[in-house]
């Protein structure tokens, strides 16, 4: 680690609550190294939902101790660097990794399955278990950070991690086939819009919700149809119409995308923005034989399927707005409003 500093900027996580909780620090350390990490100088890093449930103890069940809210359910450690999309350079590796490595563009597979030089026996996510990229620089195993070649910006490629690997994860779950009808919630949001190019780039017929004054920049992505967020979908589509669900909301219209799946449909989730808890007739479940994944844990294959999308264009990123690292409150407050289209990304500050 010759000729690099031992303190950094950052954006410190103290606890649960309000913006008041998040502490732009100047003198934080560098983390170290396991001899599997590799370091890396963070020169972007996205926004994501998980960053303001997390903040807001929002994983937290009712039957569960209050400070059990991490992205895996059990306890936050503070101070936490969050961040979980990162474009950045590897600057330093560990005693078994290749110095080759050094150099390195990379994007960071956010769901991680080694750390600390070890196979974790349950998943953690970048920025919740562990550090992550709101920082100048971040370490993680190597085997999590991807080499990229791309003449996608810093900023562009920042964009990609979270939401696109969470896409790419439902859509390679629910597997829809070339020809078939995908339905996708929350369509203008970062997974959502991911969702609907991924969709597309495998031959699906795409059908996205969204508000009206989204819909022509959710059309430009490939969307072959727009439904309105409050529309009525089995009036709009019709019963037993659609092949597989990508549902980002839940919310109190839940039931209707049961009702236009086709049987043996296939429903995925990852995501309830429009509420959490949600009425199931089980008879539709059993009756139309359909399939439910739940989709938080990324597949092995996935990350390494969406690199190859984003090195051959075949997805392109969607930067709605950018901030710099230390307007992180007015970055998470966009945000929340939910009025962009694509991703929020922050930039790092470096001296050179």
């Amino acid at each position: 680690m010759a000729n690099l500093p031992t303190t950094m900027h950052g954006v410190q996580l103290t606890g649960y609550g309000d913006y008041d909780v998040l502490n732009y620090a100047t003198d934080i350390a560098v983390p170290s190294l396991a001899s599997s990490d590799v370091l890396i100088k963070v020169m972007a890093a996205g926004v994501n939902n998980t960053d303001l449930n997390t903040r807001l103890a929002w994983y937290a069940k009712e039957d569960q101790d209050e400070n059990d809210a991490s992205w895996s359910g059990g306890e936050l450690v503070f101070p936490r660097i969050q961040g979980a999309d990162v474009c950045g350079v590897v600057v330093a590796v560990g005693e078994e990794v290749d110095k080759s490595r050094i150099g390195e563009r990379v994007l960071i597979e956010p769901c991680l399955v080694k750390a600390n030089g070890e196979t974790l026996s349950s998943p953690w996510y970048f920025g919740s278990e562990c550090d992550g990229g709101f920082a100048q620089y971040t370490v993680v195993d190597s085997f999590h950070a991807y080499k990229i070649n791309s003449r996608y910006s810093d900023v562009e490629l920042a964009s990609f991690p979270c939401s696109y690997s969470t896409a790419e994860n439902m859509l390679y779950r629910s597997n829809p086939q070339q020809g078939q009808t995908v339905l996708i919630t929350g369509a203008s949001g970062g997974v959502g819009s991911a969702a609907v190019q991924l969709a597309k780039a495998r031959g699906a017929n795409v059908i996205a919700v969204t508000s009206e004054s989204k819909s022509q920049k959710i059309k430009e992505l490939g969307a072959d149809k727009i439904v309105l967020r409050d529309d009525d979908l089995v009036q709009s589509l019709g019963k037993n119409s659609v092949d597989v669900v990508v549902d980002l909301v839940a919310g109190k219209q839940w039931p209707t995308l049961l009702e236009v799946l086709k049987p043996k449909g296939r429903y995925a989730v990852s995501g309830a923005i429009g509420g959490a808890l949600v009425e199931l007739d089980v008879r539709t479940l059993y009756l139309k034989d359909l399939t439910f994944f739940g989709c938080t844990v990324i597949e092995p294959e996935v990350f390494k399927s969406l690199i190859d999308f984003i090195e051959q264009e075949k997805i392109k990123p969607i930067v709605a707005q950018t901030f710099p690292l230390n307007e992180i409150v007015t970055s998470q407050q966009v945000f929340a409003q939910k009025q962009h289209v694509g991703k929020i990304v922050l930039t790092i500050p470096h001296d050179e």
